[in-house]
């Protein structure tokens, strides 16, 4: 630790410097990482100093006009679980490649897409502050030229294997033996799949958003990742669901559907996760959406163009686009009660389901 330049500090001050930061060593605190404390706070207060943090929070709030829901979220989610323990508290001037690699080497092996994108958002966000003046100098989240020396390349590892979507055929079984389990997450679950929609759309469903009198489910645009209000068509098997579920809960307008344990907050997305892995199922929950189109695409009169509205899939094809006008709400109606009937072909007293409950 310096005690001054010598033109400045005579050896009488040095000695009494040194004396004070060994008491103060002995005492149990820790006089160089107090001084860098007190040198970084100073920083902090100048007029344009800001924490990586700060920094993202204005990144996200100047782009979350252009993004869609499900982006924001990702962006914000992997930035607070990945960076934010690591420098998010840190002078954004004062990340540099050690603390970028901290975050992004003990991903790198195995979860390297995730990795890779933190990385993109890490150089992003330092790019913002660089332009506002919040930090000078080289990005060290740069990949060319820069990190693509220390890490190896993303093609040259190998993938982890991963058992994504359920087979079509295992379908009926599967919600079987799902229908057979009383907890809310089994519930949740089966909804997700019935109505073939992604896994926050179902969390955060909220009470306000059914027609009980026409059997809809109208997500907001803001809830989409087109940002494209969404109306469903409810099953008889989905309505029952909710009829339940409004009886076993307050069903204020406002509430969550499927609420967690806390109160009016949501179902972790990792419940559902464990919920399969306690099934045995090695597949995703995004994965049924797979299923749900292969067995549209595959076994069905269906047309496409209905097929992939009832996924709130945006239409690619701009020519297209024009002319879709209406979501087909009939069509897709029909469409979700003909899977919901295969869905249910195995019922409670089929001799298989009863085996395997006897097993379990």
């Amino acid at each position: 630790m310096g005690l001054g330049p010598l033109s400045l500090v005579s050896i009488s001050e040095a000695r009494y410097k040194a004396l004070n930061a060994r008491k103060s060593l002995l005492e149990g605190q820790h006089p160089l990482k107090e001084k860098l404390t007190r040198l970084a706070q100073q920083k902090l207060e100048s007029q344009n100093a800001k924490t990586f943090d700060q920094s993202r929070d204005l990144y996200l709030e100047q782009h979350k006009p252009a993004w869609d829901y499900v982006t924001y979220r990702q962006w914000k989610n992997s930035l607070n679980n990945y960076v934010t323990p690591v420098f998010g508290t840190l002078p954004v001037s004062e990340v540099d490649t050690d603390l970028v690699l901290k975050v992004i080497k003990p991903l790198w092996n195995l979860k390297t897409e995730t990795a890779s994108r933190v990385r993109n958002r890490i150089e992003l966000i330092l790019d913002y502050a660089k332009v506002h003046g919040y930090r000078t100098g080289e990005n060290p989240a740069k990949w060319r030229g820069h990190l693509d020396n220390l890490l190896p390349k993303r093609s040259k590892i190998k993938p982890v294997q991963h058992f994504k979507a359920l087979p079509v055929s295992d379908i009926p079984l599967f919600m079987s033996l799902l229908r057979s389990r009383p907890a809310l997450t089994a519930r949740a679950l089966e909804f997700l799949i019935l109505t073939a929609t992604r896994t926050n759309e179902v969390l955060e469903a909220r009470w306000s958003e059914i027609n009980f009198d026409d059997n809809i489910w109208t997500i907001p645009a803001t809830r989409m990742k087109a940002r494209k209000e969404h109306r469903i068509p409810l099953s008889v098997m989905t309505m029952s669901i909710l009829e339940k579920q409004r009886v076993l809960s307050s069903a204020v307008k406002d509430d969550l559907i499927f609420q967690g344990a806390r109160g009016n907050k949501p179902l972790s997305s990792n419940a559902l996760l464990n919920l399969l892995d306690r099934m045995a199922y090695q597949v995703t929950v995004h994965g049924f959406r797979s299923t749900f189109r292969d067995w549209a695409g595959e076994q069905t009169i269906h047309s496409r163009e209905v097929i992939e509205m009832a996924l709130a899939h945006s239409i690619k094809d701009k020519a297209e686009a024009a002319y879709a006008r209406g979501d087909l709400l009939n069509k897709r109606r029909a469409l979700m009660e003909d899977w919901e009937r295969f869905c249910k072909r195995l019922d409670n007293s089929h001799p298989l389901i009863q085996a395997l409950k006897e097993d379990a």
